[in-house]
């Protein structure tokens, strides 16, 4: 149970990236359109919630805050968010490039991880280097964008969202077991 506990940000991280990558696999538009929506109407409920709050607070205290500021920002973004999501999904290969770079970095991370299991002679670093080398290649064809069509490129990135997160807890696993003294 401490080990849940210890690791509760990596598997949820997981679990989140699992039940992404199956949405956009079931459904990439409908999938993304709904987030954007979401996000919209969140935004502009932050904003009304922060307006109210402006008026609300004292003028020198709410000055300070700059909070009309913000809840006008949130309206906008919000409203933009919520009528305009296929502008936004328009957008989506550069979102895929932004992910490409985030799996990349990951993968460096596991490069780190895995060299640090193998100087400390741990028996399943190989597990960590396959999780780096499957990270760093899905960040290279991400790069490359080879795809002929959005669908390809989403469907791409569902299942390298899926991968990842199977390879994220099968190296929490090996992780687990070599810290119970799983030596050369």
């Amino acid at each position: 149970m401490k080990n849940v506990r210890e690791n509760l940000s990596t598997i949820l991280l997981s679990l989140f990236e699992l039940v992404v990558g199956i949405l956009l696999l079931i459904s990439p538009v409908g999938f993304t359109t709904g987030i954007i929506t979401t996000a919209g109407i969140v935004l502009m409920v932050v904003g009304v919630i922060t307006l109210i709050q402006y008026f609300r607070t004292q003028a020198a205290e709410a000055a300070a805050g700059q909070l009309m500021f913000k809840a006008l920002v949130c309206l906008l973004i919000g409203a933009f968010c919520a009528l305009k999501s296929g502008w936004i999904i328009a957008t989506f290969p550069l979102m895929t490039m932004l992910y490409g770079i985030i799996i990349l970095l990951t993968g460096i991370f596991k490069v780190q991880w895995a060299v640090d299991m193998l100087r400390q002679k741990k028996k399943r670093w190989w597990i960590a280097a396959i999780g780096a080398v499957v990270s760093i290649l899905f960040a290279v064809v991400i790069f490359m964008n080879p795809f002929s069509s959005t669908a390809i490129l989403w469907m791409f990135t569902g299942i390298s969202l899926i991968v990842e997160a199977v390879m994220d807890i099968a190296i929490m696993i090996a992780s687990l077991i070599m810290n119970k003294g799983d030596t050369v």
